[in-house]
């Protein structure tokens, strides 16, 4: 058998999805910060983001990062709800 051409730190194809679905839930979430009308909270909401997912970058073990993308995607969906109340 030939010898694998992929670098040996490569991504899994697990990892590689699994890293998509983190980067468009930040990407997300930073849309929907967008729409925050207060300059301050907006303000306190990106660095929020940032820091947690700055903070989470190293997280390996995947279903660690499976629970972080839920817990992500209910401060998503709490943010946009919020949002729609206030009309934004």
């Amino acid at each position: 058998m030939a010898a694998s051409r992929l670098p040996p730190d490569a991504l899994t194809l697990k990892q590689f999805l699994q890293r998509q679905r983190v980067l468009g839930m930040y990407r997300d979430l930073l849309r929907s910060i967008r729409k925050v009308p207060n300059e301050s909270d907006r303000r306190y909401l990106r660095d929020w983001a940032r820091e947690e997912f700055k903070r989470n970058k190293s997280e390996t073990d995947q279903d660690v990062v499976r629970m972080m993308i839920t817990q992500a995607h209910n401060h998503l969906e709490g943010l946009r709800k919020s949002l729609a109340l206030a009309g934004c």
